[in-house]
């Protein structure tokens, strides 16, 4: 069955519930980053095109995030769902270093979240240096 097609008024709405930031990183579509709707549960796993299952994301973190729902936590190496944007605040799981170059997870999620999507990959650190 086809994927149907998310309208322009949502995509619009997402963007503005996102603070038109990229939900995971916090890039902004501002700065020249490409943002695209994500599923944060995916439709190959049973996610829809509902609101509450939509958020923006850029272009590497969904690129990275794929179909996971899952990542281990790189301290206890468990499993772990990863970040939802849209029931979890992003401070309660993740912080800044002091010169903003890092992102640190301060839970299991947040950190399984920054393994997977590759957060301070050296690519990332020198975009936050900018």
């Amino acid at each position: 069955m086809p994927r149907k097609a998310i309208s322009r008024q949502l995509r619009d709405e997402v963007a503005q519930r996102a603070n038109h930031r990229c939900s995971y990183c916090q890039s902004s579509h501002a700065v020249g980053v490409g943002m695209v709707i994500d599923h944060i549960i995916p439709i190959s796993a049973g996610g829809d095109n509902a609101p509450n299952n939509l958020t923006l994301a850029c272009f590497r973190c969904n690129n990275f995030k794929l179909n996971h729902l899952n990542a281990k936590d790189p301290e206890t190496s468990e499993i772990v769902p990863l970040f939802n944007p849209y029931t979890q605040e992003w401070h309660k799981h993740f912080a800044w270093s002091q010169d903003y170059t890092q992102t640190i997870g301060k839970t299991a999620v947040g950190r399984a979240t920054i393994g997977l999507l590759k957060l301070n990959d050296p690519w990332w650190m020198g975009a936050r240096r900018l």
